[in-house]
């Protein structure tokens, strides 16, 4: 494992995960930005050295077990380890996504990118993240998956397409249960939520920049070695599941 700590970041050619690539790039870490397109994945790679980030490509398709698989190598022998990885990748989906009107090919979509592809992403790194002396996962969620949220009188949180909405908390429930898993490990594992952020996912509809999107994920990359895990947390703290 390099002395530098080494992190992975999927989805990370624009908007929010680029910004935590540059974050963490910032602090002086090596940072893998993860991505499917590989003019946009150059492309950032270039702008984040640019800007004295250590950044590399790492080509990722978090839905396909070949390159996640390819991923792994990759980082194992250009980077020799992996410390920390931030699951951002996800798609919104085809909409509209009203349940009445859902088609379920939407639904298995979108739970294939933003929950089995971080499962698959996950388990794939995890024996370079075992062999971390601080292994950190950020698994990027939203507020909109809080059951506790989504059934509180009196909060609406607007039109959200339910697919999506479904896969976040589906998302949480895994963050749970690797949580509970590792709990003998130093792995800390979290879901952050980055608000409602101005990106393509909404088209650009958010009131967060990507900078400001990324700070929580940046702060749960970095979390000291007695901090939380198996938690839900956004800019103001802890958010109810």
């Amino acid at each position: 494992m390099s002395e530098r700590t080494i992190a992975l970041v999927t989805g990370a050619n624009k908007g929010i995960g680029y910004e935590i690539a540059a974050g963490l790039g910032a602090l002086g870490w090596r940072v893998g930005v993860g991505a499917r397109d590989r003019e946009r994945r150059d492309t950032a790679v270039e702008k984040l050295r640019a800007a004295g980030a250590d950044a590399f490509g790492v080509p990722l398709d978090v839905t396909d077990d070949a390159s996640v698989a390819a991923a792994a190598e990759l980082i194992a022998e250009h980077a020799g380890g992996l410390d920390v990885l931030v699951n951002n990748a996800a798609i919104a989906g085809a909409m509209p996504q009203i349940p009445t009107t859902l088609d379920p090919v939407t639904v298995r979509d979108v739970v294939e990118t933003n929950v089995i592809g971080v499962l698959r992403v996950t388990n794939a790194m995890l024996p370079m993240l075992r062999d971390s002396a601080s292994p950190r996962i950020v698994n990027m969620s939203s507020s909109v998956a809080s059951l506790a949220l989504q059934s509180t009188p009196g909060i609406d949180m607007g039109q959200v397409p339910a697919a999506y909405l479904a896969s976040k908390t589906f998302l949480n429930a895994l963050t749970i249960q690797y949580a509970k898993e590792l709990s003998d490990t130093n792995i800390l594992i979290n879901s952050g939520c980055p608000g409602y952020t101005a990106t393509d996912l909404n088209g650009f509809q958010g009131v967060r920049t990507p900078e400001q999107g990324a700070a929580i994920a940046i702060h749960l990359a970095t979390l000291r070695a007695d901090g939380p895990t198996g938690g839900f947390f956004d800019d103001a703290g802890t958010v109810h599941w």
